[in-house]
């Protein structure tokens, strides 16, 4: 381009609306081209104007998107993508300042000395670049424009302490990752912003910065070439960059370039350091704040006139050096190298041998690198590409189509991703030369298609490794004070705001275990926030939930469903235990106080429906004397006591005393006194965690399974735990209580002084095996004598079986009797002839004719009462006439003198004097009572 009638240098720092400025002043003219620095910032600028003028007359021309309507005024390109020969009215040059970088400066040094409006031309950047516009312009004019905010240095914080709305900057991609994953585990999350990502992903993660989803941004450099966002505070990572050759340190004015990112409009920023990066020192960080660099003296360039008769002539014209001092010699930029690796190539030689072919040729080699392989890899793709347009005119639709359906692939993690994105680049920038593919608007389309798609995927990766949405979106209402909406659905599982935070787990929540340190305190505050409503709906819920919904677990927890809600307490009495709940201090007192009521009038229920003839028998107030304190006993063991540990207080009760006490459900057996009812599965184990609470145990023990008469004995189990169960430990095993007595009515019958066998009854009442009855026997005190026999089978049918004499077999000396069994009489064992039909004792016949067979032998047990006798015990009963009525000192069972109840023994010979009592005759509850009176009679 020409002259033209204007040209200005609009300089300042950053934050002094320069952009914004030459975007007025380009649609003021009819016509228009702006060079941007990148093509995200071209992208920012593109969407502004369009929002003002439409989409109808702007322009978007950047390497890889070419957007041009047919009647196009204005043109925003990126600085290498600006038309020539336009002669557009406005022209300007964003950044100006980068003709000092050593990649690309030579491209903005070339346009700052040819690029003209033919009404005005606009230079924006730095004031570095007073001198060398100055030296090389002398027609321009300067405008200096101020900071519109105070930038302040702030030192060194670390990313735990960072202020919300912070940018921090790194300058490799490893950093960046390891910033923005720290940033989630502790801030919520951070979107990422690379000059590598395509401008939708770009997009997509400053939205996310932008609309509060998160409130930390993690970026490299890019940010500071024009991008605006939200900042309040900028905080360098490293002081250091690779320039694409070494790591040097940043210069004073690239530091201030990206920490002028941090305050927009009229709002202050500040700027500092995080990391591992040194503080600032002084005189830096102050010539940041003010502004003061040191003005630039050299600027990059390279030959623009270039000479395309042959590579080697292209190649020197690239090479030439400048005649200016202010302008220094560009270093070989990607496409310079490419050129002179394609010069190597015997078959490229051969196809440039023409200035078509050789322009061509660099066409191809300015296809930026932008997979960043190698530039070996780099080269040989290019040389592919310019055998084809050489060769053909175009790329084959086939080959194409093929590098583009490798790369169409969503699957992957970010890096695999990133390449992807990266290769498809190559291909947007091709399809984006003209002549370069057939159907042009086909494959712009497809590549576009495919970036996009790879874009969006990308944008979802970043964001699922990075941004933690629940914690960002929790912290951002919390911080604005809104109103947090929480959801519980039917299986528990809490969402606030639409995000999955814990589970309620009855009244107390229960935040997600993925969430640690600052995300869980941010999960947990949000939630029970939320929840406050949520507390007093379930509240009401269990409030008026039927008993059926509650119930009590063998630890005494207290569950309403599948869900813990309290646990039970001891209370002042065993059948009055008290309640403790489980409920978030967060839900208020009026919850915890309905919580608590309703469980309280659970188990009151439940213990009054359990153990109702135990809460009748303790209201009994006809019960008086000792059958009122008897009474008071059994209720404060629950229902069952171990006759051994009340012997002396039973033998204290008359019988009115115990008709009072029966007619409540008590069997007073020969080794415990229990009430039946309560032996049932339910009324046991709420007994055994009512017991356990006033023991004090830690750890309460199971209720054994229901319906077995015997059990293993509990190894280590408190004392009483068997009774309490239900059952008496003898032996291995434990025997329930109520089979124990009926086992207790059949051993009476027997003689326990000369021996017994045990009966196939009192196996089957037991369900146990021989063996298994001895050891039970010897655990109830007996002892058991193991001998070995041949088996006798029994007679046959017809062998008539003589008949045995009735033989009186005494009580078994020394063990216990049931009192409800008459104790004045000893009721004789007859011996019939049924008694043979045992297996201890039955025999059969061999066969006249049938072969001898080996005896089959078998094992047997003899049973004696094996317990001492104890001393001052009165004479043996003797056989006497009639029924058998002992003779002499009366027993009580256990082969103990007995007197008058309740009264001292009677001397040697003396009987009971006891006179007739009319309610053994008419007690309903003896079943003994009409054999009782029989024997009076007969006596």
């Amino acid at each position: 381009m020409s002259g033209s009638s204007r040209i200005v240098a609009v300089l300042g720092p950053t934050n002094t609306g320069k952009t914004h400025y030459a975007i007025e002043r380009m649609l003021g003219h009819r016509t228009g081209v702006i060079g941007l620095p990148l093509r995200l910032l071209a992208r920012e600028v593109y969407d502004k104007i369009v929002a003002i003028r439409g989409p109808s007359v702007v322009a978007l021309v950047t390497g890889e998107e070419r957007i041009v309507p047919p009647r196009a005024q204005y043109w925003v390109c990126t600085v290498e993508a600006m038309p020539e020969g336009m002669g557009a009215d406005f022209v300007a040059i964003d950044e100006i300042q980068l003709c000092a970088d050593p990649e690309r400066g030579h491209v903005f040094t070339d346009r700052l000395l040819r690029a003209r409006g033919t009404n005005e031309t606009l230079f924006l950047g730095s004031d570095t670049m007073r001198g060398p516009i100055a030296a090389l312009v002398p027609e321009a004019q300067f405008v200096r424009r101020e900071r519109m905010s105070q930038l302040v240095y702030a030192g060194s914080k670390k990313i735990s302490r960072m202020p919300a709305r912070s940018a921090i900057v790194g300058f490799s991609v490893d950093n960046v990752y390891a910033i923005a994953e720290l940033l989630r585990r502790q801030k919520g999350g951070a979107a990422v912003v690379m000059g590598a990502l395509s401008p939708r992903t770009r997009n997509a993660q400053v939205e996310l910065y932008q609309n509060g989803e998160v409130d930390y941004l993690v970026a490299t450099d890019a940010i500071g070439m024009g991008l605006n966002l939200d900042v309040n505070h900028v905080a360098f990572s490293s002081l250091t960059k690779f320039d694409g050759r070494r790591m040097r340190p940043l210069a004073p004015n690239e530091l201030a370039q990206i920490a002028g990112r941090a305050g927009r409009g009229m709002s202050d920023g500040t700027f500092g350091v995080t990391g591992e990066a040194p503080p600032l020192d002084e005189g830096v960080a102050q010539a940041i704040m003010d502004s003061r660099f040191t003005p630039m003296k050299k600027l990059n360039w390279r030959n623009a006139a270039l000479r395309f008769g042959s590579i080697e002539a292209l190649i020197d014209s690239l090479e030439v050096s400048p005649s200016s001092e202010h302008l220094i010699k560009a270093r070989p930029a990607d496409d310079l190298n490419a050129l002179k690796s394609l010069s190597q190539v015997t078959e490229v030689m051969a196809r440039a041998s023409d200035g078509q072919s050789v322009r061509l040729l660099w066409d191809v080699c300015r296809i930026p690198d932008f997979r960043g392989i190698s530039h070996a890899e780099h080269a040989s793709l290019l040389e592919v590409i310019y055998g084809h347009l050489h060769e053909r005119g175009s790329i084959p639709d086939d080959f194409i189509a093929r590098q583009i359906r490798r790369i169409d692939k969503v699957d992957g993690d970010i890096d695999a991703l990133s390449k992807r994105l990266a290769y498809i680049r190559t291909w947007t920038y091709v399809a984006q030369r003209n002549g370069w593919v057939r159907d042009e608007s086909h494959w712009r389309a497809e590549t576009r298609t495919v970036e996009d798609r790879l874009s969006d995927a990308l944008h979802e990766r970043l964001t699922q490794r990075f941004v933690d949405r629940r914690t960002s979106v929790l912290l951002r209402r919390l911080k604005q004070k809104e109103a947090l909406l929480a959801e519980v659905n039917d299986k528990g599982e809490v969402t606030v705001e639409g995000e999955f935070v814990g589970r309620l787990e009855g009244f107390r929540f229960i935040p997600d275990k993925a969430a640690q340190g600052t995300e869980a305190k941010a999960l947990k505050s949000a939630s029970l926030q939320a929840l406050a409503p949520q507390f007093h709906l379930r509240a009401d819920r269990f409030y008026n939930a039927p008993d059926t919904e509650i119930d009590f677990t063998d630890q005494g927890g207290l569950m309403w469903g599948e869900y813990a809600v309290g646990k039970l307490v001891a209370g002042a009495e065993p059948l009055k235990p008290m309640v403790e709940v489980f409920v978030d201090e967060a839900a208020g007192p009026d919850v915890e106080q309905k919580v608590q009521r309703r469980l309280q009038h659970f188990i009151d229920r439940k213990v009054a429906a359990l153990f109702e003839p135990l809460l009748n028998l303790s209201r009994d107030e006809e019960l008086s004397g000792l059958a009122k304190g008897f009474a008071f006993r059994m209720v404060e063991a629950l229902g069952v006591l171990p006759r051994a540990g009340v012997a002396q207080e039973v033998k204290d009760l008359d019988q009115d005393a115990r008709g009072a006490l029966r007619k409540h459900g008590i069997r007073f057996g020969q080794f415990t006194i229990f009430m039946p009812l309560l032996l049932k599965p339910a009324p046991t184990r709420l007994r055994l965690v009512l017991w356990a609470l006033a023991q004090g145990l830690q750890e309460f023990p199971d209720a054994p399974p229901p319906g077995l008469v015997t059990v293993p004995v509990a190894k280590d189990a408190p004392q009483g735990y068997d009774t309490m169960c239900g059952y008496r430990d003898a032996g291995e095993r434990s025997i329930r209580i109520d089979m124990l007595e009926r086992l207790a009515d059949m051993l009476r019958a027997e003689d326990s002084r000369g021996g017994f066998e045990a009966k196939p009854d009192m196996l089957s009442i037991t369900g146990m095996t021989l063996d298994q009855f001895a050891d039970l026997m010897q655990g109830l005190g007996y002892k058991a004598e193991r001998g070995e026999r041949e088996k006798v089978k029994p007679a046959p049918a017809e062998q008539p079986v003589a008949e045995a004499e009735a033989v009186e077999q005494p009580a078994a000396e020394g063990a216990p009797a049931s009192d409800d069994v008459a104790q004045e009489v000893s009721a004789p064992a007859e011996a019939s002839a049924e008694a043979t039909d045992s297996s201890e004792a039955a025999v059969e016949a061999p066969a006249a004719d049938a072969a001898p067979e080996e005896p089959e032998i078998e094992v047997f047990y003899t049973f004696t009462w094996g317990r001492q006798r104890q001393q001052n015990r009165g004479p043996r009963r003797e056989q006497g006439q009639g029924k058998g009525k002992p003779r002499g000192k009366p027993q009580d069972g256990r082969g103990k003198p007995q007197g008058k109840k309740g009264g001292k023994p009677q001397g040697a010979k003396s009987f009971s004097s006891r006179p007739p009592r009319k309610e053994k005759a008419i007690d309903p509850d003896n079943p003994f009572a009409a054999a009782l009176m029989g024997l009076k009679d007969g006596n």
